[in-house]
């Protein structure tokens, strides 16, 4: 069970570097820090809860189960993180914000210090790693400790799930899939481990045993309820990163007939080693030495293959631009021949701008290289019909 709650601590935990993953100035943004702060304790909460490492915190501290205020403690400031994170959310003026924040901080402050307070004031001399809440929830002071942990983790969680209800009625796209999740994560939190951990401990006042409620339902609950927090959490912020390298990637792989055709013209310098790069940063680089090469070929460049190639796309029914891009094709296909077979270049070089040129991302050049993958000049106009003859 241990390696389970430790498996999703982990991940949990990650999920904050999808957050933080971003501009240089958003780690300092407050909604980033407190979202990061509540992921960071959640994970934390499920890693003090796992038996191994109250087995090793009872045994480095002496004190038989002193884990269980470390847990209780651990998930109580989870719990004020969550309420620190929907003030973040709700926002308002700065001296609103801050006056809320301290207040629960100082709320569940309280709390925890009345935990460790009725911890030292109870007598629980057996340790007991799986079933602490039940097998002490009639003993003195240790079955207020239980309830007042639970308590405090039922307002905090509660309140996230009537804001995510309320707020995924309000915006669209992937942040109402993210509130959706966190919802349905906080939802698995309040049934599949609070609600467990009410009845097997209130089982127990009342004479009967389903400790198996506690023991085998709760901590995998509580588990999947930390993930599909996590995916929401990460979700909003993660998604159109990957989407962004995705196009990123088909950018890159769509300039390939262009870069086969005009690479051996380019005087741009080699980029670093692709290993370990972003599609963005290859992308760029491939960019940079494809207007260089292009650069390089516009002393080649042919007007009269460009006008020819043009009327001959427009006589098929092509539109004016799609007749335009074709044109820029043969040419820079042409160009590109006659520099590899160390031709002169024209006296007087073309003024034509290309398209590519004109536009300031990357559709430009993608369309130049799908043109040339479509077709080359020998199938856009007849060999025999260009010459290079000096202007």
């Amino acid at each position: 069970m241990s390696l389970m709650v430790y498996i999703a601590a982990a991940v949990f935990g990650l999920s904050c570097t999808a957050l933080l993953a971003r501009p240089s100035r958003a780690p300092r943004d407050p909604l980033t820090v407190s979202t990061c702060a509540a992921i960071v304790l959640g994970s934390l909460g499920l890693v003090c809860a796992a038996p191994t490492t109250l087995s090793a915190v009872n045994s480095l501290t002496g004190i038989p189960n002193f884990g269980a205020p470390l847990t209780y403690g651990m998930i109580s400031a989870y719990s004020c993180s969550l309420l620190i994170l929907l003030i973040q959310w709700r926002g308002g003026s700065p001296a609103r914000i801050r006056r809320m924040v301290l207040r629960s901080i100082a709320a569940y402050s309280a709390l925890i210090g009345a935990i460790v307070v009725l911890f030292t004031l109870a007598d629980p001399s057996v340790e007991r790693l799986t079933d602490l809440d039940t097998y002490y929830a009639n003993t003195p002071y240790m079955r207020e400790m239980i309830v007042l942990y639970l308590l405090g983790h039922s307002a905090a969680t509660l309140a996230m799930c009537s804001v995510c209800v309320a707020w995924a009625r309000k915006v669209t796209g992937l942040l109402r899939t993210g509130l959706q999740l966190i919802l349905v994560g906080t939802m698995l939190d309040v049934i599949g481990f609070q609600l467990v951990k009410y009845t097997a401990v209130v089982a127990r006042w009342t004479g009967h045993d389903l400790d198996f409620l506690s023991t085998g339902i709760a901590p995998p609950m509580a588990s999947l309820a930390a993930l599909t927090c996590s995916a929401g959490f990460a979700l909003p912020r993660l998604l159109p990163t990957l989407r962004a390298h995705w196009r990123d990637l088909g950018d890159l792989r769509g300039l390939g007939p262009l870069w086969s055709e005009v690479r051996f013209a380019s005087l741009a310098p080699k980029p670093p080693s692709a290993l370990w790069q972003l599609p963005r940063m290859r992308l760029h680089w491939r960019e940079v030495s494809i207007h260089d090469g292009l650069l390089a070929l516009a002393p080649y460049f042919d007007d009269r293959v460009r006008e020819r190639t043009r009327d001959a796309a427009l006589h098929e029914g092509r539109s004016a631009h799609e007749a335009r891009v074709a044109a820029e094709a043969a040419m820079v296909a042409d160009a590109a021949r006659r520099a590899a077979a160390r031709e002169e270049p024209f006296g007087t070089p073309s003024t034509y701008r290309l398209y590519a040129t004109e536009v300031s991302d990357t559709c430009g050049l993608v369309e130049l290289a799908r043109a040339l993958a479509r077709s080359r000049l020998a199938t856009a106009v007849p060999e025999s019909t260009v010459k290079a003859t000096p202007r």
